[in-house]
């Protein structure tokens, strides 16, 4: 029998004790097994002949069993849904739940598990200038790779911090790039890499990690090879067209980043054979044959209106401009 067995089966047995451990005869008391404890919790059943003693009100039996409540303290809680963590360039360990949800461990995806481990590395998606408008310039340190995305990372300083930031085309080691909230009335000529505020940039520009207001971190273009232009500014917004040519609409106080994202021939790359998937941790699709599944079928659709965004209170909106 083997230890996960052993282990549900014993949950299962009607223990009134605060904590169970588990031996075996064949193992003695210094043992691996006799040192393994499930601290436990009481929990009442209705209905069964196991309990002791203990009835409700209509007479049925109250059964006492054994649970544990280490799935409770192993819970993984991914970076960001707590806001307890501190920013890091170390990269971090990740649990992979293999296509499962995180709560209930029902697939929700049957194409994910498996694959090589992975570190995630946190990337500073803002990219905001200093409270007094100056100019603030990092230089660029390393531009690494990044399995958890299909853009290039740049591993950037400036004064006293470090943080990982989404490379561009042409970016390379040695680079200053600079970060300036100022506009002044003629368009400013930028470098790839630098960050400015819409309103300071020319029409046709092309600049990636795009946010919806004032103030947030970049939403749209992050991955690899996209990038949105500059179509037009209507008082005190810019119309970007992204690469899906859907066009939006934005505050000309927004902060963004020129050039397009790095590794632009990622959509050309050859997978060669079956095992590269899984060393991707992509599972291979059912063998079954599928009914009208759409692959053959398309359908062209007129582009959606442009999407406004300016108030976050009404996200959104969608108006003809």
């Amino acid at each position: 029998m083997s230890l996960r067995t052993l282990c549900n089966n014993l949950r299962q047995l009607a223990v009134t004790n605060r904590q169970l451990c588990i031996t075996h005869p064949g193992h003695g008391t210094n043992g691996f097994m006799s040192k393994l404890l499930l601290p436990a919790t009481t929990t009442h059943c209705c209905g069964s002949n196991l309990g002791a003693g203990k009835q409700h009100d209509d007479g049925s039996e109250v059964r006492q069993f054994h649970t544990t409540a280490a799935m409770e303290r192993s819970k993984f809680i991914p970076f960001g849904r707590t806001g307890k963590q501190k920013y890091t360039v170390r990269p971090l360990p990740m649990v992979r739940y293999a296509g499962r949800d995180l709560d209930t461990g029902r697939i929700i995806h049957k194409r994910l598990g498996g694959g090589h481990k992975q570190r995630y590395r946190m990337l500073d998606y803002f990219r905001e200038p200093p409270a007094d408008d100056k100019v603030y310039e990092e230089r660029v340190l390393d531009i690494q790779y990044d399995p958890n995305r299909s853009a290039r990372i740049a591993l950037v300083a400036g004064g006293n911090h470090k943080r990982y930031i989404i490379a561009t085309v042409n970016m390379k080691a040695g680079d200053i790039i600079k970060t300036s909230g100022q506009v002044s009335r003629l368009s400013v000529t930028a470098n790839e890499g630098d960050a400015y505020r819409l309103a300071a940039l020319p029409i046709g520009q092309l600049v990636h990690g795009i946010p919806k207001y004032p103030g947030d971190h970049g939403r749209f273009c992050r991955a690899a090879g996209t990038s949105g232009q500059i179509v037009r500014k209507i008082g005190g917004m810019v119309v970007i067209q992204l690469p899906s040519k859907r066009q939006i609409s934005v505050s000309d106080q927004c902060m963004v980043t020129i050039g397009r994202v790095s590794n632009e021939d990622h959509n050309k790359r050859v997978i060669g054979k079956a095992g590269r998937n899984r060393w991707l941790g992509i599972r291979p699709k059912s063998g079954l044959w599928h009914r009208k599944d759409g692959r053959h079928g398309r359908k062209i659709k007129p582009l959606p209106p442009i999407q406004v965004f300016m108030d976050k209170k009404q996200e959104g909106v969608h108006i003809n401009v």
